[in-house]
């Protein structure tokens, strides 16, 4: 049979998504219909090890990401990851329409405008969003700056461990990634992933991104105010979080904490869709996509859909792939899959390069 090179399996990377509660691995192949689950896992990361997107110690991350890979029996080198925080800015610019080399050279000699770091300290990159008609001769580009410390950390740490990091992607791109290809519905719905210290939120219009932001709120924020309540171990605090714990007594204090730290994502959620909903009142959002280990938190999908009038839905990447159940537990795959977006969104890019 004729195995065209566009088709191998061996084209994917591995996904990594390096967080700062954990780090996620998915590995994927290609099939006719779809894609299906080589290998998928995580590992907690100690408090401090990555903050803010940055990565502190490297050989702490280094070394949970050496053990996954082998317990997952992951022999592949070639790995991407995607990156977030204050370190990456992400912008959608407005300019006349010409030609791509004209485009780069413009983009290169104008990014200074645009981004606030000094250009010698980032990588840039942009891309064309072709939103020009007939009656408009300009297009959006998307702009995209991220400091070469913070990317050069992260590679050089993977590089340290026999790995070749040959995709460096951005959370909500990823994130938006894994809704294309997947679920292949991805117009006028706004993609949210709660991790534990960020939350990526992506509105896609038209099969295109035009509201990317990332804001530094997530899940630690409830499971450590439940902790300070309760007087408990970090993880007895989870798993109230998570509702796999009942602590009756103190219900009335607990659901005022859920109230107050959710009521600030769903506003940050709000604002996004706010600033949405004033540039494309003609089109307006239909659903909202939930993901990440935030998106686990009790009643949480219910209040955000009375709170945006949207209809929320969990995404799980990994539902309606195929895997070995002797290999993998089923369970997990259920367990784990909402965590695994922005790492599934990375595991489908070709590793060409």
């Amino acid at each position: 049979m004729l195995k065209l090179p566009f088709l191998s399996n061996n084209d994917l990377v591995v996904g990594l998504d390096i967080g700062s509660h954990a780090v996620k691995v998915c590995e994927l192949e290609r099939r006719d219909r779809g894609y299906s689950i080589v290998a998928v896992g995580s590992a907690i990361l100690p408090d401090g090890a990555v903050e803010d997107g940055v990565l502190v110690d490297a050989e702490v991350v280094s070394s949970a990401i050496s053990a996954l890979l082998k317990n997952l029996k992951i022999r592949k080198k070639k790995v991407g990851i995607s990156i977030s925080g204050y370190s990456v800015i992400v912008k959608k610019i407005s300019l006349a329409i010409m030609d791509e080399n004209k485009l780069e050279s413009y983009i290169m000699a104008e990014a200074e405008q645009y981004i606030p770091f000094d250009l010698d300290d980032v990588y840039l990159d942009f891309q064309d969003m072709k939103t020009s008609s007939a009656g408009n001769d300009r297009t959006d580009v998307m702009l995209v700056a991220a400091k070469k410390e913070v990317v050069d950390d992260f590679t050089t740490m993977l590089e340290g461990i026999g790995l070749t990091p040959v995709i460096v992607d951005i959370d909500g791109f990823a994130l938006e990634n894994a809704h294309e290809i997947i679920t292949r519905d991805v117009d006028n719905v706004a993609l949210v992933d709660i991790g534990a210290s960020k939350m990526s939120i992506n509105i896609i219009s038209g099969g295109v991104s035009v509201v990317a932001r990332d804001i530094s709120v997530g899940s630690r924020q409830l499971t450590e105010q439940i902790q300070d309540l309760l007087d408990m171990e970090f993880e007895e605090a989870e798993a109230v979080k998570l509702g796999k714990r009942q602590e009756l007594e103190r219900q009335d204090d607990i659901a005022a904490i859920y109230s107050s730290v959710c009521t600030q994502w769903v506003l940050e959620i709000k604002k996004a869709i706010d600033l949405y909903h004033a540039n494309h009142p003609d089109q307006p959002l239909r659903r909202l996509s939930l993901s990440g280990g935030g998106s686990k938190v009790v009643g949480l999908s219910d209040f955000l859909q009375i709170e945006t009038g949207l209809e929320v839905e969990i995404f799980n990447p990994l539902v309606s792939m195929n895997f070995n159940a002797k290999k993998i537990d089923p369970d997990y795959v259920q367990v784990i899959g909402q965590e695994m977006a922005i790492a599934s969104g990375i595991a489908i890019r070709s590793s060409a390069i």
